[in-house]
């Protein structure tokens, strides 16, 4: 498998112009058979951030709990609480899985719900704006905020 060797050239950070779509500057990248190609790249910086505000806002909350030394305490049981919650759970689906007839009874009932879910909160816009607002609502409520 050939493999491609892009050598850029000595500017590496080139100011931003205002350029037409097919006018990109190119290139020189090697070929391991000597060849030359020129390749053409774009790269677009977005103004948007990648995390929500709410995974923000727990990480903060936490932090905030966690620089208190009296409730350092409470928030190591609390996520003991959820390992032990989680080991507990993955035990009560085991046993309910070895049950006749149960399993799938309960994947028949996941699927309709999951169809509902979908034709009521995801396929249209006004729908899932409704969803978001829920979803930040339950955050906001859950945070104390």
């Amino acid at each position: 498998m050939a493999s491609i060797f892009a050598s850029l050239p000595p500017p590496l950070l080139v100011p931003a112009r205002k350029s037409h779509p097919r006018n990109f500057p190119t290139f020189p990248v090697s070929l391991p058979s000597g060849r030359q190609n020129h390749v053409s790249f774009v790269a677009k910086a977005s103004g948007e951030s990648s995390e929500s505000s709410t995974t923000l806002t727990v990480f903060k909350s936490v932090q905030n709990v966690w620089d208190k030394p009296e409730d350092r305490l409470g928030l190591i049981g609390l996520g003991f609480a959820a390992i032990a919650a989680l080991w507990a759970s993955t035990n009560l689906i085991a046993a309910i899985d070895k049950l006749p007839l149960i399993p799938t009874t309960l994947e028949l009932i996941g699927i309709f719900y999951s169809v509902w879910f979908t034709y009521r909160y995801l396929i249209f816009k006004p729908d899932r704006e409704e969803l978001f607002q829920i979803l930040n609502k339950s955050a906001s409520d859950i945070l104390g905020q």
